[in-house]
This record gives structure tokens, sequence and C-alpha cells, in this order.
């Protein structure tokens, strides 16, 4: 396969402007890492065997050049790691890219590490080998878009999406080229600032958090030891994520004035500033790649369906980064969608009434449920750290000590963080 996929590698698409009565089954807006693993689930899932699968992606990944290190990377939970192994994307990474991490340690700003004040988790006191993987984005996205499923049944679209018609029955999605195409089911991908949803008129609710994330990579005076540190700031926490090749991602949650002077100061100043941050608790710290900022925003779709549409990932529900859950739980919604519509298909045997408004509205109740209860516990702690009384702040560090004192509750959190707590997907509790 070339190093860029484009829709002239798949079957041919309808060119014309006119709609054909219907040209896809399935039509997947937006082909980031959640996007991507939907199509590819539909694809390998045997309920929906027969159905024409598409994704709109106006910019295809292309494989990452050796040596080179994607600067944004996510923290894949356990139940993410069984969606990808399902579709063999997994393997395609290469374990040269995987940075397991086996304990995670948080503490409060006024506190040390693993002092009064902390909590270290471990994945030894839940019986698991790890509690994640530290995966480059690019080399992820690119691992499902080569798996076996979505290369054989989805057809990629490279082109952005100018409208899309829902009154109409098929739906019809029109391409920035100018082509219409219509389908059965169209599927909201396309990240929090979703155009999808806009033409769905789906509104969403939120609020700026009025941070920024600064990140970038590093390399520390000491080893990581496989395990994530996070230090909450009252200006939001600061986060090493250990990478395969021994740096550190950093990420630090900070106020926009400090993000940008973290993108602009010298490598010195910055180098100086992340030790000061991390409580020099990997020694000095030196930047080793580039660095970038980004806004922060909580927003929940009012709605995650309607008449011929539904939404899932980012553009269902956008969380702050501190607990590292927004591509996990995008991972589910995927695995979810997938299992609802096979099910209702397997169940009736007739390609029209998986999409039906009311087996949607299954999947919705599901999901909206458990992303609600990871966004509520991820706003509280993000609003709880950032308080500075001194009154809160000494509850907050006796919380911590408690929570660390109780294996009972450690290991419900990290079955939660780990996607193993909860209404899971069967594919995503366990590997076929």
């Amino acid at each position: 396969m070339s190093d860029v996929v484009t829709s002239s590698l798949r079957q041919p698409v309808t060119s014309a402007s006119a709609v054909c009565m219907r040209d896809f089954d399935l039509i997947f807006i937006g082909g980031g890492m959640v996007g991507a693993c939907a199509a590819a689930l539909a694809a390998a899932n045997e309920d929906l065997s027969g159905l024409r699968i598409a994704l709109l992606d106006g910019q295809p990944p292309t494989r990452a050049p050796e040596g080179e290190l994607d600067l944004r990377v996510s923290a894949v939970s356990r139940a993410s790691q069984h969606i990808l192994e399902s579709l063999g994307a997994w393997k395609e990474i290469g374990v040269e890219h995987v940075s397991a991490y086996t304990d995670m340690v948080v503490w409060d700003a006024q506190s040390r590490p693993r002092g009064v004040g902390s909590i270290r988790f471990a994945a030894s006191e839940c019986g698991e080998p790890d509690l994640g993987h530290i995966v480059e984005n690019r080399r992820l996205q690119w691992a499902i878009y080569e798996s076996r499923p979505f290369r054989d049944r989805v057809t990629v679209l490279q082109a952005p999406l100018a409208a899309l018609d829902l009154e109409s029955d098929p739906a019809v999605v029109t391409l920035a080229d100018g082509r219409r195409l219509a389908a059965s089911l169209v599927v909201g991908a396309d990240g929090a600032a979703s155009a999808s949803r806009k033409f769905a008129a789906i509104e969403a609710t939120g609020w700026d958090y009025g941070q920024h994330a600064f990140v970038t990579h590093v390399t520390t005076e000491h080893l990581h030891a496989h395990t994530a540190w996070q230090r909450f700031l009252p200006a939001g926490p600061f986060a090493f994520l250990p990478l395969a090749d021994g740096r550190s991602s950093v990420v630090w949650t900070t106020q926009p004035e400090h993000a940008q002077r973290l993108l602009d100061a010298s490598l010195d100043w910055v180098g100086q500033e992340l030790t000061v941050g991390s409580d020099k608790v990997l020694g000095s710290v030196a930047v080793a790649g580039p660095r970038a900022a980004f806004p922060l925003r909580l927003a929940h779709a009012r709605h995650y369906c309607k008449e011929r549409f539904v939404l899932i990932g980012d553009a269902a529900h956008a969380v702050h980064p501190l607990a590292g859950q927004g591509v996990n739980l995008g991972f589910l919604d995927a695995a979810a969608l997938v299992e609802t519509l096979g099910a209702e298909r397997a169940a009736t045997n007739d390609d029209r009434s998986y999409c039906e408004l009311r087996v949607l509205r299954r999947y919705e109740r599901w999901r909206k449920s458990e992303n609600g209860i990871a966004m509520g516990l991820i706003d509280g702690l993000n609003r709880l750290f950032g308080a500075s009384s001194d009154t809160v702040g000494w509850v907050r560090r006796t919380g911590l000590t408690a929570v660390d004192r109780s294996l009972f509750v450690k290991r419900a959190l990290m079955g939660r963080a780990m996607g193993t707590r909860g209404e899971v997907p069967r594919i995503a509790r366990q590997l076929r």
C-alpha cells in the first residue's frame, strides 16, 4: 500500500452531482483515530456484513517517517487496546512505538510525590501487567487505516464536508468537490468543532476552561521508570507521560499567557520552567522536541442522534486532558455504536431497521450516561485541584491520602481509567 490513503485505492465512488437511491449504507464523517476505528469496527462486524461503508477525510494520514516522534500522543486504555487488537491494528503500530506504563503517581502542589497528599496507582494492585500505553496519535491512526477490515471494506473519500441534508431519506452528504452521496446513516466523528454536528443542528453545551495545554517532548535527568507522573498546580495539572525511546511527553495545563511564553521563550528557560513545574520529580528537564499549545474546552452534545445521524467521540463530548480519557471514550463510543447496530440487524435481518432512530437512541442512552459520569469526574477533579483556599487544600490532601490507603477505591478508579468498569462494549472487555 502507498504511504497516502486516497479514494482511488478503493471502490469507485459516485461522481455525478445527482444522488442515487443509496451510494453507501454508512458514511463516517471524520477520519481521525475515532472515526477510522468506528469504520473499521463496522467493517469487521459479521452482523454488518454486506454493508457499503465510506469514510470522509479531508486529510488522510501518511506513514510517519522512521525516527520521527509525533508531538501528539494518547494514553491508550486496556479497553481501547482490546478494541484495536480485535481489528489487528495494535500490532501494526509496532512495539518500538508503544510505551507501557505500570505505575502512576499523582500529587498535590503542596505535597511531595509518594508523601502525604499523593496517590500511587500500580498495575500490580489490580492484577494487570500495566495501566495502559502511551502511543503516538499519528502512528495509531495509520495503524487503523492499515488494518485488514479497513483496507478491505472501507472506501476513503478525500474531500471536506460541505453540506449535510438529513431531511431526505436517505441522507445526502455533499462534499467540497461537489459530489453528493446518499447514505442510510451518517456518523459524525469530526472532532470537537464538528461541522457535521452543526449541519445536523445539534447544540453542544459547555464552557472554556480559560486554560491552554502546552505539549512537548523532553529528556530528564532521571529515568521515567515506566511511570506516568502528574502534579496538580493551581493553574492546572503538569504531566509526564513515558515514551518508548526513554523521553517523556509533557502536557502542562496552564494559563494562556504562560503557555504562550513556553512557546516563545528560549529552550533553556523552558527547560528550567519545566524542571520547577514538575517539582524536579525526574530531576532537571531539557526540551527535546517541537512545542505546541491548544485551548481547552468542555463540550457535550445535547443529543447524540437524530434521524439518519449519530455522533461519536469529540463530536459528542470534549473533555479536559488531565485524565487522558478523550480518545478512550471515543473508542468506546465506536464499539458501542457498532455493537448496537449489529445486534439490531442480527435480530431483525432487516437492512433498514438497524439505523432507525429508536435504535440510535439505545446507543445514546448507553454512551451518554457513561460519558456523563466520566466528564463529571474529570471536570470535578480539575475544579477541586484548581481551588486555592487553605481549607480546600487541606481537604484535598486529606482525601488523596485516604484514597491512597484504600485498595478498594484505587482499584475502582483504575478500572474506570482502564475502561474495564461500567457498561463496557463486549469487544472492549476481552480479546477475540
